[in-house]
C-alpha cells in the first residue's frame, strides 16, 4: 500500500523496509519529568482512583516518598510513536501485537524518566516479519524502572 504523496514528501525520515532494520538499534525517546498534571490526566483517563496515586498521606503510611504513578502511565512512555521507529517502518508497520512488561521501581512526581527502545530480534515470515524491541526505562538516578517489550507486525 502507497502512502499519499504529501505524507512522503513530509516524512520526518527516510522510509526503511523490513530488510533495512538491524538488531541493537536504538530508538531513544523523549525523557518527562513526572509532574501532577501527568497523574491528574492518567486518573482521568485510566479511571483508576485508588489513592495510592492521589493521596500523599495513604503513599507516606505505606512507604512511599508521594503519589506512586500508575504503572500502565509509565509504560504509555515506551509508545513507539514517540520516537522515528514507526516513522522509519512507514506503511510497513501493519502493527503492535504484543506487549511486556515488568515495574521494577517505583515513580513519583519529580522523578524524570527516559525511555529507550532497541531492536532485540527480528524474524522474517512469508509476507511479514516480526520485529521485537527491548522496553526499558529508566529514571535520574539511572535505576531501571520499566524492563519490557514489544513486538511489530510489518509487511516484508
Amino acid at each position: 500500500m502507497a502512502l499519499p504523496p504529501v505524507y512522503t514528501r513530509h516524512a520526518l525520515t527516510p522510509a526503511r523496509r523490513f530488510d533495512d532494520l538491524r538488531i541493537g538499534e536504538r530508538y531513544p525517546l523523549p525523557s518527562r519529568t513526572l509532574t501532577d498534571g501527568h497523574f491528574s490526566a492518567f486518573q482521568m483517563l485510566s479511571l483508576d482512583n485508588h489513592p495510592i496515586h492521589y493521596d500523599k498521606e495513604y503513599c507516606e503510611a505505606l512507604g512511599h516518598p508521594g503519589a506512586l504513578a500508575h504503572g500502565l502511565q509509565i509504560l504509555c512512555f515506551t509508545a513507539a510513536g514517540a520516537g522515528l521507529f514507526p516513522h522509519e517502518i512507514g506503511s510497513s508497520l501493519m502493527g503492535l501485537i504484543e506487549i511486556q512488561a515488568r515495574l521494577l521501581k517505583g515513580a513519583y512526581v519529580g522523578d524524570t524518566l527516559y525511555p529507550c527502545l532497541e531492536i532485540t530480534d527480528l524474524k522474517p515470515q512469508r509476507t511479514t516479519g516480526l520485529a521485537t524491541l527491548s522496553a526499558t526505562i529508566v529514571n535520574q538516578r539511572d535505576e531501571l524502572v520499566l524492563d519490557g517489550r514489544h513486538v511489530y507486525l510489518l509487511r516484508l
